[in-house]
């Protein structure tokens, strides 16, 4: 009998000492939700202007001015929080906390390392530019207009410091990131003249506050072009490369990427994709050439060969004017896809906006989205389209065969639906706001990249082309997501006969998808093994089969930028790494919208934290 008690004894103290430990636990995560919190608070108080872009408005009227004493304070900042990051038990919270945990002090030590290592505030003259910010509050409804203006008049007071510190600031820049700052600024001055006019009509000020509203802009105008002025007369007979090499390269990768691969990995892998790209797309050609070039014998060499081909399929694409208007059109169509497919949940109480790209984000990318943060969960998503009207015939051509009917459409996927819009909206609603502020280049753009292929294996491409609307209008459309949100289960995509897409459209997937391969391959060649701008562009025209026009836009784009070009193929690696593995792992009980649904639940977190988030 004694020992019956004590057993019952032994029980009892281990349910107990159970018990607590889960109290204990319990308790050590709501703490370090608050700590999480505070910190926010905090960084946005440190960082106004960042948080006015993740929708958070209580300091829209500072701007910031880039001088030694903000870096300082920055500095201050992080090493505060590092400091308390590092008395926390890690082993004590829960694997999203722990997740939170290793994305925050990432970005702390990230911010670290690019003011005392990476240093770009002394060579890159484009960082500093106070027109995108001021034009998104003109632009976007996150609260009154006129409460919007009075914030912007505020903000314009220390204009003239901050382009004053960048004077100061700058020695020795890149000749390239020179000049692409004088074509931002410039081309962002209209936010201060016309567009505040515009804003300023529809509000409710008498006519001298208006009028002093305006007296400020034209001095920030003046101040604005100053500093372009400076630039151009800057005397720099031996600018910086805009070349970073391998130590700062591979150190970017690590804090930028935060992937389960190095720069070099990655490097090594993309050249190993291309080489299966090449034999997919050869195959496709074979297929396809005696219905488009009869009269001529298909070439020996495998890669003028495709080429061939892919200039021929090219040649079917809308015209310059109406290129607005066909995304427009397109935009729906992905949308009836994705839920008859059953794909994934599109929320239609979010607006999709297509308007004409603003005139200082101009220089990098021709089609990009532009989301709400999540504090303006309500606030429009614009799929920002570059306009080609005024482009003269050739480099206009070379576009447009570059962005021809099929790829077009998949560009259409990676921006828009199920791309980036669809990303975004999701991040927005994660329950984790370190994973929604945070986000990981590489998860954003990988899935963009992922959806491209995922729509295509499940049937979508195999229409024929329906001709181009003919419109001339640049303004902002609106395109209304028309979808239920009703649960409808189905089978996995393996039970279900799929159409499969047309050859050419597979043709024109592979050679887009062999973009984001050699962008990867291009990045790194270029910055760390100082490839010339000849060969890279003998490399995109002739290897990824890239027009001249977009050949060289790209080799623009990586003159002024570093390792971002690498965020489409390493997202893109390891998402696929993780669904195959999860398809392996569950078989028949695998789900497609169920997959991507919980992938996108966790914001635009890391994809090597999401795998683990979802493995365990």
């Amino acid at each position: 009998m004694k020992s019956f008690y004590m057993l019952i004894l032994f029980v009892f103290n281990c349910f107990f000492v159970k018990a607590q430990k889960q109290i204990v636990f319990k308790n050590y995560n709501v703490s370090f939700n608050n700590f999480k919190q505070h910190f926010v608070l905090a960084l946005w108080k440190q960082y106004p202007s960042w948080a006015s872009s993740q929708g958070f408005h209580k300091y829209d009227n500072e701007l910031v001015v880039p001088n030694e004493v903000s870096r300082n304070k920055s500095m201050l900042f992080c090493n505060l929080y590092l400091d308390s990051l590092k008395k926390i038990n890690v082993d004590q919270l829960t694997i999203n906390n722990q997740t939170d945990y290793k994305m925050m002090v990432n970005e702390l030590q990230s911010r670290k390392w690019y003011t005392q290592v990476f240093k770009a505030y002394e060579w890159n003259p484009s960082n500093y530019n106070v027109c995108g910010e001021f034009a998104e509050m003109l632009a976007n409804d996150y609260d009154k207009l006129d409460t919007r203006l009075r914030n912007f008049y505020l903000k314009m007071k220390n204009i003239k410091s901050y382009y004053d510190a960048a004077k100061i600031n700058i020695k020795n820049p890149t000749l390239e990131h020179t000049l692409l700052a004088i074509d931002q600024n410039l081309g962002g001055i209209t936010t201060f003249g016309e567009d505040l006019k515009t804003a300023l009509e529809k509000s409710t000020f008498k006519e001298n506050e208006k009028s002093k509203i305006v007296q400020k802009a034209k001095e920030v105008t003046n101040t604005i072009k100053d500093y372009v002025i400076f630039l151009q007369n800057l005397k720099n007979d031996n600018p910086r490369s805009f070349r970073i090499g391998k130590e700062l390269y591979s150190k970017k990768f690590d804090y930028d990427i935060e992937s389960s691969f190095t720069a070099s990995q990655m490097f090594d892998k993309a050249m190993q994709h291309k080489k299966e790209l090449h034999a997919q797309m050869y195959n496709i050609t074979k297929k396809l050439w005696s219905s488009y070039i009869k009269e001529e014998k298909m070439p020996t060499d495998k890669l003028v060969a495709i080429k061939k081909m892919i200039d021929v399929i090219s040649l079917k694409h809308t015209d310059a004017v109406s290129f607005q208007a066909e995304i427009e059109r397109q935009i729906p169509t992905l949308v009836n896809f994705v839920k008859e497919k059953n794909l994934l949940y599109l929320d239609p109480t979010k607006p999709l906006v297509v308007r004409k790209e603003p005139a200082y984000m101009a220089g990098v990318a021709g089609a990009s989205i532009s989301a709400p943060g999540p504090y303006d969960k309500n606030g429009n998503t614009y799929y920002n389209v570059g306009s080609i009207s005024n482009w003269d015939k050739e480099k206009a051509e070379s576009y447009l065969r570059e962005y021809n009917y099929y790829i077009l459409q998949i560009l259409n996927i990676h921006e828009a639906i199920p791309g980036h819009y669809a990303q975004l909206i999701y991040a927005n609603q994660s329950p984790s706001i370190i994973k929604s502020i945070f986000g990981n280049g590489a998860m954003i753009e990988g899935w963009a990249v992922y959806t491209e292929k995922m729509m295509l294996e499940n049937g979508y491409g195999k229409a024929e082309p329906i001709n181009s609307l003919q419109a001339t209008t640049v303004a902002p459309i609106t395109v209304e997501l028309n979808i239920t949100g009703e649960a409808v289960k189905v089978d996995t995509i393996s039970k279900e006969k799929i159409e499969e897409p047309s050859p050419e459209m597979m043709l024109m997937y592979s050679k887009w998808n062999l973009r984001s391969t050699c962008n990867t391959i291009l990045d790194y060649n270029v910055h760390v093994n100082k490839l010339s701008k000849e060969d890279a562009l003998n490399f995109l025209m002739n290897e990824a089969f890239q027009q001249k026009a977009e050949a060289e836009g790209k080799w623009k784009r990586v003159s002024v930028t570093h390792v971002q070009l690498t965020s489409y193929f390493t997202g893109y690696t390891e998402i696929m790494e993780l669904r195959e593995l999860l398809k392996k792992k569950l078989g028949v009980s695998f789900n497609l919208k169920a997959f991507h649904e919980k992938f996108l639940s966790y914001g635009s977190a890391p994809v090597k934290y999401i795998s683990e988030l979802m493995r365990k």
